[in-house]
């Protein structure tokens, strides 16, 4: 059976994606056909319908499958549509979105199944069915709609990491995607993550996979590992195959996770692979002696999820019972281990206040960590945190489907003199850091902080586009004067540190 896959990705990061990659080689290894259709203006693929269906006509799919996320999911059904108009073949609905709200997507009307959960072996049986001729009513994790109603199959027990195939990389175009991201390559060496944050999935699929074969959270065996072994063949095998790869970005949720692990993994990757690598890690889940280990591996970055500096918002909105002390060590344990740190922060969290905000810059400001990521609170529907933005009638709902990422805009309304504050905090996030920091640039900022406050709304969008090469500008300044500042890189919402400015510059 031919099995295409449609995976929009638009106006987001490049991004690949691990679920179409270990579908498409189950699929592989059990002599099905695939190919994917990535769509991603970025890799050279904006939204257009008539190539996706040229395309699509030249592979003559026998089923289309997609992988939709909230904020992609407008261009899912805009494309899926599309093709049902023209191709005489069922089409499926797995991701994140459909997991959570799969009585919407099947619905829609576009699809014939939606894939609820971990979806290679249900993918797999479908395909075999479907080419066979035989009955698809009762698969484990596959909803479908026969005669006028929903039929809601149970899911399987989550697939054991260790019988998998190694990730089809060749479906997509890696090495456009390697050069797109200047050679940041992401990996996993995992699924799954021990916290029920209100704003992830992961509470949710654990709860999902309870109720449907009514068993413990423990028994669920929800957090696996890939044999360390196998990882590193899978790096040895993506150096010997592509260029141009400089870093390894582990995106597993949460890599400090397992300590031996993470001991043992460390040990071999040095004896093994010689390029540096970043990890994900949680604050009460770092010690001295990881931290150590990872430098001696070569770990270059180690990011934490910050999201919010008032212990309020963690505790009440965010599931996140952090204290600030608990922050402030995990992130002087690891600089003094000699590794650049990160930290990601959300803006526009329901029922946040200025001042939650204010507690998040200073914290911040307090760690000084290597970089930091901000971006817009989305409420990924049917999450704990959706429901909490729901019922304190928050969510702009309109302005929810249209949304296509995090960075630019939030759906959440505060009102117009809060809305205003954080559309312009979002673009000068780094400002306020560095107005905070007690550093001999943190006047200048401060008078740049309350320069744009002062700006009426409708001058402010006017001369919002400027801000960029202006903080280039005044980051070059500072460099020259070897002060200490944030200076926005990479990405638009992205602040690093100068001493890495400096070192990415020569200086």
């Amino acid at each position: 059976m031919k099995v295409l896959f449609v995976y929009p990705n638009l106006y987001a990061q490049v991004g690949f994606n691990y679920g179409v990659a270990s579908l498409s080689s189950v699929l592989k290894q059990h002599g099905h056909e695939t190919a994917l259709i990535n769509v991603n203006e970025k890799l050279g693929y904006p939204l257009d319908l008539e190539r996706i269906r040229r395309e699509a006509e030249e592979f003559g799919p026998d089923l289309i499958g997609f992988s939709a996320v909230t904020n992609q999911y407008q261009y899912v059904l805009q494309i899926a549509g599309f093709l049902k108009q023209h191709f005489h073949v069922p089409q499926i609905c797995g991701g994140i979105h459909a997991t959570l709200a799969p009585d919407e997507v099947l619905k829609s009307g576009y699809f014939d199944f939606v894939c609820r959960g971990e979806g290679e072996y249900a993918l797999l049986e479908l395909a075999d069915r479907l080419e066979k001729g035989g009955d698809v009513s009762s698969i484990e994790n596959i909803w479908l709609i026969k005669k006028g109603d929903i039929v809601r199959n149970p899911v399987r027990p989550f697939v054991r990491l260790e019988d998998l195939p190694r990730k089809d990389y060749e479906i997509f175009d890696f090495q456009k995607m390697i050069d797109a991201k200047d050679g940041w390559v992401g990996v996993m060496a995992s699924r799954g993550c021990p916290f029920n944050c209100t704003y992830c999935f992961n509470h949710q699929m654990v709860k999902l996979y309870q109720d449907d074969l009514d068993i413990s959270g423990k028994a669920l065996n929800y957090i696996r590992h890939h044999p360390a072994e196998e990882v590193l063949k899978e790096l040895e095998y993506l150096l010997s195959h592509y260029r141009n790869i400089r870093m390894f970005i582990f995106d597993d949720d949460l890599f400090t996770f397992n300590k031996f692990y993470l001991m043992e993994f460390c040990k071999k990757y040095r004896e093994r692979v010689e390029l540096p690598f970043v990890v994900n890690a949680h604050v009460n889940m770092i010690d001295g002696e990881m931290a150590s280990a990872l430098k001696d591996a070569g770990c270059r970055i180690v990011k934490f999820g910050l999201e919010s500096g008032s212990e309020r918002i963690r505790r009440e909105i965010l599931n996140r019972p952090m204290k600030d002390e608990d922050i402030v060590r995990a992130f002087h344990t690891v600089e003094e281990a000699g590794i650049h740190t990160s930290a990601f922060a959300m803006i526009g969290l329901p029922h946040e206040t200025r001042e939650d905000l204010m507690m998040t810059i200073d914290l911040l400001a307090r760690i000084k960590p290597g970089r930091f990521r901000w971006a817009f609170f989305f409420p990924y529907v049917n999450t704990a945190a959706y429901e909490i933005s729901r019922k304190g009638g928050f969510i702009d709902f309109e302005k929810m489907e249209r949304l296509s990422g995090f960075t630019e805009e939030s759906c959440l309304d505060f009102g117009p003199e809060h809305n205003t504050w954080i559309e312009k905090l979002q673009k000068i996030f780094p400002w306020y850091v560095n107005a905070r920091t007690n550093t001999s640039s943190s006047h200048f900022f401060q008078t740049l902080v309350k320069g744009a406050e002062a700006l009426p709304l409708e001058t402010w969008r006017e001369i919002k586009d400027k801000i960029i090469p202006l903080d280039r500008e005044i980051s070059s300044l500072l460099l020259a004067q070897q002060k200490e500042h944030y200076a926005i890189r990479y990405e638009e919402f992205m602040a690093v540190r100068s001493d890495w400015v400096e070192e990415e510059v020569g200086g």
